[in-house]
């Protein structure tokens, strides 16, 4: 079980960390004149004006098609128009196209040399627009946000028909058991995105480097059946653990309760009158594991270890601190192979007797039944 829990902790690691390798490869640098660009909030009058400087210095670039005449800083920077006035929220509205076109328009179109022959078969590829056209389309972009800018704001529709029409479809038998997206159904969405998004990108990369594709998608698969198998582990044993008794009173040869909780309490103190703390402190932890046993706490198994019988114990049991604190003396001692004195024989003792007794009554020191054989 801790081999399978490592193994998946280490493949769910190695995924992650591939993963996060591969989206950060994927980021494409941005350009030199789209960063530190921030829009200032503006007027219509204040928009309407810069789109006149844009046109004007757009023509003197056409013309020039210089360094100096296209340089992306005459674009300036965004504007956001304020359109609360108008009862409208404000507009953004970027002028990134316009810097890298200037940026292009810098040089001049070249033009294919002639008398050069290529050997090589020419690929088929859809020509760009040349920088020409692109710099009067842009003129005639500029002029229609202009014309635009300027012409009267029309009302809103107020589409009161069709809210009429969507009430009432809402207010339908199939639509009255609609509840609003809650936080898990949000994760879900986001891991769903993000799965899309992994897939996709070791797709991009299998073009490139076919072995990191495919690394990454059977990672991704031996973590998500890795992760499977450990929780289907977990789910059969949560079973086993449920599973009720059989009619049969009579435990296996080999269960703890096969033998009864009494004996193994006169074991553990006649273990102690000889002065044998470490066996007297094993005979008391199977005292109480026969105790509880009998008392069908849990299906009798003597193949558990310890801690398997303490995993079996409810959280919320009060005997469960007890168990506990017993197990741990147990264990130090019987298997640590630690020296155990009389004081840690009395206080295992105290515990057992506490357990045998239900747990309630911490203070006995003589468990309930010892001498009418109880079970």
């Amino acid at each position: 079980m801790r081999f399978i829990r490592s193994r998946a902790y280490v493949v769910l690691s190695l995924s992650a960390l591939v993963a996060g390798t591969m989206a950060c490869a994927q980021k494409l640098p941005v350009p030199t004149s789209q960063t530190g660009v921030h829009a200032n909030d503006v007027s219509m009058e204040e928009y309407q004006q810069h789109l006149v400087r844009l046109a004007s210095s757009l023509e003197t670039c056409t013309v020039a098609r210089d360094a100096k005449s296209c340089d992306p800083a005459l674009v300036g920077s965004d504007d956001r128009v304020a359109l609360a006035a108008m009862g409208r929220a404000n507009r953004l509205v970027r002028y990134g196209w316009l810097r890298v076109l200037f940026q292009k328009a810098a040089t001049k179109d070249e033009t294919s040399e002639k008398g050069k022959v290529d050997s090589k078969p020419a690929k088929v590829v859809q020509a760009e627009p040349p920088t020409a056209k692109l710099l009067k389309d842009a003129k005639a972009r500029l002029l229609e946000d202009l014309v635009q800018s300027r012409a009267p704001l029309q009302t809103p529709p107020d589409h009161a028909k069709e809210r009429a029409v969507m009430r009432e479809v809402l207010a339908g038998k199939e639509f009255r058991n609609l509840q609003e997206q809650t936080v898990q159904d949000s994760v879900l969405e986001k891991f769903a995105r993000w799965l899309n998004h992994l897939f996709a990108s070791a797709g991009f990369l299998k073009a490139r480097a076919a072995w990191i594709g495919r690394l990454i998608v059977c990672g991704f698969i031996l973590g998500v059946c890795v992760a499977l198998v450990y929780s289907l582990l977990r789910l059969e044993r949560r079973w086993r653990v449920r599973l009720t008794p059989t009619d049969d009173p009579m435990p296996g040869a080999g269960a703890a309760s096969a033998r009864s909780w009494q004996l193994w309490l006169e074991d553990a103190r006649r273990a102690g009158a000889n002065g044998d703390w470490r066996e007297a402190i094993h005979f008391l932890y199977w005292a109480v594991i026969s105790r509880l046993e009998s008392r069908r706490m849990w299906p009798a198994d003597r193949a558990r270890t310890a801690r398997e019988y303490l995993a079996l114990v409810a959280q919320t049991d009060p005997r469960r601190s007890g168990l506990a604190q017993l197990t741990h003396a147990f264990e130090r001692f019987w298997y640590g192979g630690r020296q155990a004195g009389e004081s840690d024989y009395l206080s295992a003792e105290g515990l057992a007797i506490n357990l045998i007794n239900g747990g309630a009554n911490p203070g006995t020191t003589k468990p309930a039944g010892t001498e009418g054989g109880m079970r």
